[in-house]
């Protein structure tokens, strides 16, 4: 307990008062470790309403920590952050877990401080340097590096006057085999050597400098290091192979993360060390007991691999999507430059747009993180209304706009599978997923069951209004079939009849304009209206189902000054970059999927509802993946109810409404296969989540659900118009 501070006012329920509130906020400090990582959610049990108050945290009082208690707690370091954290929790906003603002170093774990230190630290024990990432590192790049140190040493000694850069290439020959637990420093030469120019000084060991190590003309040290003739044969000779040679090692190490020390160590020795006079490089081996020389420590690497760099972010950026970037831009010059297929086939084009879809949906993610949370609610809003749906609603226009110009089915029916691949993977894999994998490391996890209801309510109109049109043509359309035999040569016997499906342009399309096409746009019409008074209901006049509270206890390492990764401005610019690329993308997908569809032996179906539906949503999944290891399942579950709502009440409005201004193949008639995975996945995920809580056994059954209903994708026949 914190000790008890008698009350200014006087009054005898002072000390008790406060030792209290502090124990209260304490408690909301101390749990569940790092809050700050997540944003920390808490779950306490409700105590009496008569003992709350509206208001929290605003000054340190028994009512006001209490009612901390009652409501879920977010801590973050700043304003921005905190605003970010609580949009995470509204319906209808991007959850995003990645930070939006700068850390404050101080709070950050000594492991993610690691993964940002220079590699300049001498420790005075790092430990056996055999490590398997070690051995790697020679394997891969240890050998060859040093070798081509030793040619570019012969070459320099062949031309005499490059002898000192020579004797340098050598050492480091030495260093870049095995570089762990040795250090490269940068001498600073005592003024005794630099006398040497008038005759009165000379170099010993005991005059302080390397001179035992190799020897080097002193007299050098004091003339103007970029003037020497030495200087020319070596930027000439040996510095661009020696450069060209740590560039590959530093793409390729970057490009794999875990070898990203390997990447600095290059990157460092390219940029500093080779541009250094060769007397000012000394180069050592540490041991535990020796004290290192003075001057500055240019490189000291112990470790050639880190498996914790996953985490390592640039400008905000994670690794891999700014490893996935340059890929992005491949895509796009093979695509456009090469449309004949001369270099590569419609394969590889379709495979590189679709993974091109993944880093740009992460940037836009992050922009419109960025921007709802250094902006009001009205423009958060706005911003994800609009661009939250942006990258499936690109591929399913780009599909159906050629589709409609070859006259070609198949892509309405690839687009319909794809939107109930996404319906179906959101309801069932993403939780499902999300509930393995957190029950791995929690052995029950517990989530607002009612928060998770609104969504659920919401699933279930937009997934009978979408296929309500099509439930309408069951009743009163038309059995064609395309083929039926006598089984029994009875003509009142039975007939077995193939490609059946139900015609709704009998009649020269009486039914379908008169009866089913109204429906279709009367759907269109009260889904989103529907999705607006779910968010007027959730955001403004019932906002307290989220049990969402900021906390403004006094923390240490918090209340920073909010320094965001990107302004909104260019968050705004990169949002737009992204969506113009996601377009290019999807147009490239959607011109090379043809022959997978035609030359395939797979089902179409099986295509939509795999790749097409469940790459774009990467991103999502692995958010939602990073908040069920935090123990925050409320947010995994909203990930994939929130897309699946958009799916319906959103998506599929806006393409019916592209059909009007653009005639299309496509119809709100989707096939019996796609009504009844939908709706017995949202049966099956109301019925999971009625108690609140959860394990990784019920996350097992949805996920094996889901695999049920892929192997149903995988053995069923093309549709119809394929």
């Amino acid at each position: 307990d914190a000790p008890k501070v008698p009350d200014s006012r006087g009054d005898s329920d002072g000390p008790r008062r406060g030792s209290l509130s502090d124990r209260h906020c304490a408690a909301i400090n101390n749990v569940q470790g790092d809050l700050g990582e997540l944003g920390c959610h808490l779950h306490r049990p409700r105590v009496p309403p008569a003992t709350s108050t509206p208001s929290c945290c605003q000054q340190h009082s028994e009512e006001v920590c209490e009612s901390c208690v009652v409501k879920t707690t977010l801590t973050a370091e700043n304003a921005v952050e905190a605003n970010k954290l609580s949009n995470n929790y509204k319906f209808g906003f991007k959850k995003w877990k990645s930070h939006v603002t700068a850390r404050p170093w101080e709070d950050r774990s000594e492991i993610v401080k690691e993964l940002y230190s220079d590699l300049n630290i001498v420790r005075g024990s790092g430990g056996s340097t055999l490590t398997c990432g070690n051995v790697l590192y020679l394997l891969l790049f240890g050998w060859w590096l040093s070798l081509l140190y030793v040619l570019v040493a012969a070459v320099m000694f062949i031309t005499i006057m490059g002898a000192p850069y020579g004797e340098l290439c050598w050492d480091l020959a030495g260093y870049f085999l095995w570089p762990f637990g040795k250090v490269i420093q940068k001498v600073e030469v005592p003024k005794s050597h630099q006398a040497c120019e008038a005759g009165v000084g000379e170099s010993s060991a005991l005059l302080g400098g390397p001179t035992a190590l190799r020897w080097r003309p002193r007299c050098w040290v004091g003339t103007g290091y970029w003037h020497r003739a030495s200087t020319a044969v070596w930027l000439c000779l040996g510095y661009p192979v020696l450069a060209l040679a740590h560039g590959l090692v530093c793409v390729t190490a970057w490009l794999l993360i875990v070898l990203i020390p390997v990447a600095k160590l290059s990157a460092r020795a390219a940029s500093r060390v080779l541009l250094l006079p060769p007397e000012r490089v000394l180069i050592r081996c540490l041991r535990m007991t020796e004290a290192p020389l003075e001057g500055e420590v240019i490189l000291c690497c112990y470790r050639a691999a880190n498996p914790y760099y996953y985490k390592y972010a640039v400008d905000g950026i994670n690794v891999f999507a700014v490893n996935l970037l340059p890929l992005v831009l491949v895509t796009l010059v093979l695509g456009y430059v090469d449309s004949p297929n001369h270099l590569t086939g419609s394969a590889v084009k379709f495979t590189l747009a679709l993974l091109s879809i993944m880093p740009l949906s992460y940037y836009i993610g992050m922009a419109i993180a960025s921007i709802s949370a250094q902006s009001n609610f009205a423009v958060g809003a706005v911003v994800n209304a609009t661009f939250g749906s942006i990258t499936e609603l690109t591929f399913y226009i780009t599909a159906l706009i050629k589709g409609s110009r070859e006259g070609n089915r198949c892509y309405a029916e690839v687009v319909k599978s794809a939107l109930t691949g996404t319906l179906v993977g959101c309801v069932l894999f993403v939780p499902g997923l999300c509930m393995v994998i957190g029950g791995i490391r929690h052995q029950e996890q517990r989530f607002n069951s009612r928060s998770a209801g609104v969504s659920s309510a919401l699933l279930f109109l937009s997934v009978g209004g979408v296929f309500a049109p099509t439930l309408f043509s069951k009743v009163y359309g038309k059995l064609v079939c395309g083929e039926c035999h006598n089984v029994t040569q009875n003509p009142l016997g039975h007939y077995l009849c193939h490609n059946c499906h139900f015609d709704l342009m009998d009649n020269n399309g009486t039914l379908y304009y008169s009866h089913v096409q109204p429906l279709v746009y009367t759907v269109s019409i009260l889904l989103p209206a529907a999705y607006l008074i779910g968010l007027f209901f959730t955001l403004k006049t019932h906002t307290h189902i989220y049990d969402i509270h900021i906390s403004d206890c006094h923390m240490p390492g918090h209340h920073h000054s909010a320094v965001v990764h990107w302004s909104r401005w260019r968050a705004l610019v990169i949002l737009l970059l992204s969506t113009l690329c996601m377009s290019a993308c999807a147009d490239l997908a959607t011109e090379h999927i043809s022959p997978i569809l035609t030359n395939s032996t797979i089902s179409q179906y099986f295509i939509g509802v795999t790749v097409l539906a469940m790459v774009p949503e990467l991103p999502e999944i692995v958010n939602g993946i990073q908040f069920a290891l935090q123990n925050n399942l409320s947010l995994s579950i909203e990930i994939g109810n929130c897309i699946a709502v958009q799916v319906c009440m959103l998506q599929i409005p806006i393409l019916v409404l592209f059909t009007i201004f653009y005639p299309t193949n496509f119809t709100l008639v989707f096939s019996d296969l796609h009504v009844y995975a939908s709706m017995f996945s949202v049966v099956l995920m109301n019925y999971i989540f009625m108690d609140g809580k959860c394990d990784y056994f019920q996350g097992t059954v949805l996920v094996m659900v889901y695999f049920i209903l892929l192997a149903v994708y995988f053995f069923a026949p093309s549709p119809s118009g394929c």
